[in-house]
């Protein structure tokens, strides 16, 4: 099981075609096949399946698909820290969707011109994926909301998950509301019903719902809201817009579109944006984005 048979595998699993991977990978089909038809009688299993003229994976290649990756990302980072210098090679970023939005377009143009042999994937997420995705090894660093009292239990909390990081940016996280409802900051002020949002695993989610619970204001009682999982901003605001709905939303995004109407704007509290990396393997690529992040962070406008 070579980097070359890891490698052709999972180019078949994305391109779901042995011609198109043989196209991508620059080789001719018939080797493509035969080096997929070896892994398999290493791993003793089928890993594909062909389906009229459809090809899919097996189940087990399903699950063999995220090992693959997994051992081919290790064989990156091994490569990148034991030849240390200028940044190369592939570059897995995970993003908040507002960080990706707001933050990532310049640092990233700037990141690209100073080390264009760098291949970058961004890929956008909840926080705890995120979180998630760099244990696992599917990404190589992270941009996550977190929530503590301090710096150093941050901290603290991310070295018991083999992980390391640095606050970037604070955000401020605004109650966003119809545009002919009251200014309120209590839950039960409140007059529609239901709550636009990420789904599950978003750190801006728990904040809205620990407050709906009354755990952030004295004496509150909790307040239900039906809960709309929509998968962007664009679509939070729109539910918020038609006046069925209340969202939070980090200011820095609603500055993106300063012409925004049918919304009302109240400034709740703030969360900083955390760059995380794991511990012990901070490559070139991922401190030469460290240091990027770290500039734009000094602009005033952040931590």
């Amino acid at each position: 099981m070579d980097h070359a048979s890891l490698e052709i595998f999972c180019t078949v699993a994305e391109e779901l075609s042995i011609t198109r991977a043989a196209q991508r990978l620059g080789r001719v089909q018939s080797n493509v096949t035969t080096r997929i038809q070896q892994l398999e009688e290493e791993l003793g299993t089928v890993l594909f399946e062909r389906i009229g003229k459809q090809l899919r994976l097996s189940p087990q290649g399903d699950t063999f698909l995220s090992y693959a990756r997994n051992m081919l990302a290790l064989a990156e980072e091994a490569r990148q820290m034991l030849r240390p210098g200028k940044p190369e090679g592939l570059l897995r970023i995970g993003s908040m969707e507002s960080t990706a939005a707001t933050r990532m377009p310049a640092v990233l143009s700037r990141y690209h011109r100073q080390w264009p042999e760098v291949r970058i994937e961004l890929s956008t997420a909840p926080s705890r994926q995120l979180v998630d995705a760099l244990r696992a090894h599917r990404a190589d660093c992270a941009l996550v909301a977190l929530r503590a009292d301090s710096k150093e239990e941050a901290q603290q909390e991310l070295s018991e998950m083999g992980l390391a990081g640095r606050p970037m940016f604070r955000e401020e996280l605004m109650l966003v509301l119809p545009a002919d409802h009251p200014a309120v900051r209590q839950p039960d002020k409140l007059a529609v019903r239901s709550l636009a949002t990420f789904a599950q695993g978003c750190t801006y989610r728990t904040f809205a719902e620990d407050w709906l619970r009354g755990k952030l204001v004295g004496g509150q009682a909790e307040v239900k809201l039906d809960v709309q999982a929509v998968g962007s901003y664009h679509s939070m605001l729109a539910c918020v817009a038609s006046g069925t709905c209340v969202s939070f939303v980090p200011r820095s995004v609603l500055e993106l579109n300063p012409n925004l109407t049918g919304i009302r704007q109240v400034p709740m509290t703030k969360i900083d944006t955390w760059f995380l990396w794991r511990a012990g393997a901070e490559t070139p690529a991922v401190k030469a984005l460290h240091e990027a992040l770290a500039e734009e962070s000094a602009k005033g406008r952040t931590i």
